[in-house]
C-alpha cells in the first residue's frame, strides 16, 4: 500500500482563477449536486463532517454560505467554532467538538475546528507545549474514532499569500459594512505569519492521514475555492454514500391516489 503524503502549502498554484462567465452556472450545479448529497446523507442515516481551516480572510464564510445556499436547514448545522467558554476549558478540548458531532442523517460544517490545539493555542502559548505536541496523536485517534464509525469527513486548508491577504484586510477596513469582520486579532496574527506556516506545516504533516486526508484549496481567487471545495465534497461523500431510493412508498402510492392524485410513470 502506497504511504500517503502529507500535502504542503508550497504545493499550492496561487495562481489559479475560475472562469468568470461559467462560474456562476457552474456554482448552481454543484449546489444542487450537494443537495442531492444531503438527501442521500438523509436517506441512508449517515453523518457528515467538512472541516474548514484557513488563514484570516481567506474565504471560509463565503464558503460556507455556497455550499449551504440550497441545503436543507434541518438536516445542517454550521458551527463558527471561537475560544472555547469558562466551561469548555475545564474539560478535555476535545470535549466541546464531541457535543457538536453530526445526528443521524446531518451535515456538520466546522468554521474553524479541533486544530486551534495545534495553530493558535501553539502559536499564542495558550496551552504548554506538551500538550500541544500530545494533540497530534490525540486529533489522529478522535479522526481515527469518527471514520471507523462511520462518519463522513472532509478537512480543507484555505490557502491566500500574506499580499492578498492584507488586500482583503483594505478591502475590508474601506467597507463600512464589512468592517466589523477585522479584528485587531486578525492583525496581530498577521504579524506572527512565520509562526503560524510553521503550525500549518507541522498539522499537515502529522494530521493528514489515509482515513482523514488534507486537501488545501488555492484560495487567491475566491471564486475558484468555492467551486474547488463544492466539487471535492461532493465527490467525497458521494463515493461513500449508497443512493437514496427514490420510488413512492407503497402506503403513500395507495393513500394518493385515493385522493385523487396521479402517480408519475417513473415510479
Amino acid at each position: 500500500m502506497a504511504r500517503h503524503r502529507p500535502p504542503r502549502l508550497s504545493d499550492v498554484n496561487l495562481r489559479l482563477k475560475a472562469d468568470r462567465h461559467g462560474y456562476e452556472r457552474e456554482l448552481v450545479a454543484l449546489q444542487e449536486d450537494l443537495h442531492g448529497v444531503q438527501r442521500a446523507l438523509r436517506a441512508s442515516g449517515g453523518r457528515a463532517i467538512v472541516v474548514l481551516e484557513g488563514w484570516d480572510a481567506a474565504g471560509k464564510g463565503g464558503v460556507i454560505r455556497r455550499m449551504t445556499a440550497r441545503l436543507d436547514p434541518r438536516g445542517l448545522k454550521v458551527w463558527p467554532i471561537g475560544p472555547p467558554s469558562r466551561q469548555e476549558l475545564r474539560h478535555h478540548y476535545l470535549h466541546r467538538f464531541w457535543q457538536r458531532l453530526p445526528e443521524e442523517g446531518t451535515l456538520a460544517i466546522f468554521d474553524r475546528s479541533w486544530y486551534g490545539r495545534v495553530l493558535v493555542e501553539r502559536v499564542e502559548s495558550l496551552t504548554p507545549k506538551s500538550d500541544w505536541q500530545r494533540g497530534y496523536r490525540e486529533i489522529n485517534s478522535f479522526e481515527r474514532l469518527l471514520r471507523d464509525d462511520g462518519v463522513l469527513l472532509t478537512k480543507f486548508f484555505l490557502h491566500i499569500s500574506a499580499a492578498e491577504q492584507l488586500r482583503r484586510f483594505q478591502r475590508r477596513l474601506d467597507d463600512p459594512h464589512k468592517r466589523w469582520k477585522l479584528t485587531a486579532e486578525d492583525l496581530r496574527n498577521r504579524g506572527k505569519r512565520k509562526a503560524y506556516e510553521q503550525a500549518v506545516a507541522a498539522m499537515l504533516r502529522h494530521t493528514s492521514t489515509a482515513h482523514a486526508p488534507w486537501t488545501l484549496i488555492s484560495a487567491e481567487d475566491k471564486r475558484h475555492a468555492r467551486l474547488a471545495i463544492l466539487r471535492a465534497t461532493i465527490a467525497a461523500f458521494t463515493a461513500a454514500l449508497p443512493q437514496p431510493d427514490l420510488r413512492i412508498d407503497p402506503e403513500v402510492a395507495r393513500l394518493s391516489q385515493e385522493a385523487g392524485l396521479v402517480l408519475p410513470k417513473s415510479s
